[in-house]
């Protein structure tokens, strides 16, 4: 009977702890994406967005609260899909392009990438993305929307929020006219990002008008709010980092701001410093003194099978919903050996 009672006590504050978690915990993180491909090895500035873990949606253009056992939205600009702007989409399908976490595959080669996020598409995403009569699967920017972790390693930068700035910040998205603007210079995934942080933190994250000659880019964002959080210690930035996907696919390059790239890259800054020395220098002190960022080494790794959500620790403390088992096994990939054995089965 003793026994008995302890376990229905801890069990009782396992129960109350995973509630209190829904309801006082909300985070914003800025997720920091590195370049990948060959867009990525002439432009090496990367991607931004912004995960929500209490903002939700039923479609990619319509926000909500989030129910209990759904874990949040990555948000972000997106260019030439269906002319919106942003589009929201669940974050383990925006990771790994499956619903559930025991479907994600411990390696994936560039064939099982492609098959995942086809099958979500025509699933969940065929209404902004239809299906094209001249090929199997659709073509376009559109790949971007799922499956990032297969193609890049992502840095999250966190910070609180509240549930009053949550509903604000879906009553100010589902209103505002969704349609795309997208500008590689003046109006990128790094400057909605900004928009939507500083929607949460004003002046949080500002541009580099001299190591980023004014443009806003992915690592500037990041940069610009950990300072500002060394400025507000009340704020608590968590930092975290997602991995790429072991397998055969590229691995992505670390991300860099504008003039640093051109000092990194020897096609540039060699026939700049032949030609004039002193521009080259001078780049060199512009990045030496206001350029570098280097994301936390020792960063917390988010591991989908451990961790409900990114940087939860009061998560981890209690039991997580179990897995639609059904679902799973309606949705789960037909995997072989050498192309995607399930994490799952390697626990």
């Amino acid at each position: 009977m003793r026994l008995r009672t302890k376990l229905g006590i801890l069990l009782a504050a396992a129960l109350f702890a995973l509630s209190a978690c829904a309801v006082a915990r909300a985070d914003a993180a800025l997720l920091l994406e590195e370049p990948f491909g060959d867009f990525g090895a002439m432009n090496p500035t990367g991607h931004s967005a912004v995960y929500l873990n209490r903002v939700c949606a039923d479609s990619p253009t319509r926000l909500r609260l989030c129910r209990p056992g759904e874990i949040g939205v990555v948000i972000s600009r997106y260019h030439r899909i269906d002319g919106y702007d942003w589009l929201a989409i669940p974050l383990i399908p925006y990771l790994y392009a499956v619903e559930n976490v025991d479907d994600i595959p411990s390696t994936a080669t560039a064939r099982l990438e492609r098959n995942l996020r086809e099958r979500y598409r025509a699933k969940h995403l065929e209404s902004i993305v239809p299906d094209d009569p001249k090929t199997e699967i659709p073509g376009g920017d559109w790949i971007e929307l799922v499956g990032a972790s297969y193609d890049r390693r992502i840095w999250g930068f966190e910070v609180a929020t509240t549930e009053q700035q949550d509903l604000a910040f879906i009553r100010r998205f589902n209103h505002r006219r969704n349609i795309s603007h997208f500008n590689l210079f003046f109006n990128n995934c790094a400057d909605f990002a900004q928009k939507v942080v500083n929607f949460y933190y004003p002046h949080a994250i500002r541009r580099n008008f001299i190591a980023d000659v004014g443009l806003m880019t992915p690592k500037q964002a990041a940069k610009s709010l950990v300072g500002y959080s060394r400025h507000h210690r009340q704020d608590d930035l968590r930092t975290f980092v997602i991995p790429q996907v072991p397998g055969t696919i590229s691995r992505s390059r670390p991300v860099d701001g504008v003039i640093e790239s051109l000092v990194k890259s020897k096609k540039y800054v060699v026939p700049l410093a032949v030609l004039n020395p002193y521009v080259a220098g001078t780049l060199v002190a512009v990045w030496l003194g206001d350029g570098r960022f280097h994301p936390n080494p020792h960063a917390q790794v988010y591991n989908p099978l451990v961790d409900w959500e990114p940087c939860a620790p009061d998560l981890r403390t209690v039991p997580r919903p179990e897995p639609d088992v059904s679902a799973a096994s309606q949705d789960a990939p037909v995997a072989t050996q050498t192309d995607s054995p399930a994490i799952a089965n390697q626990r």
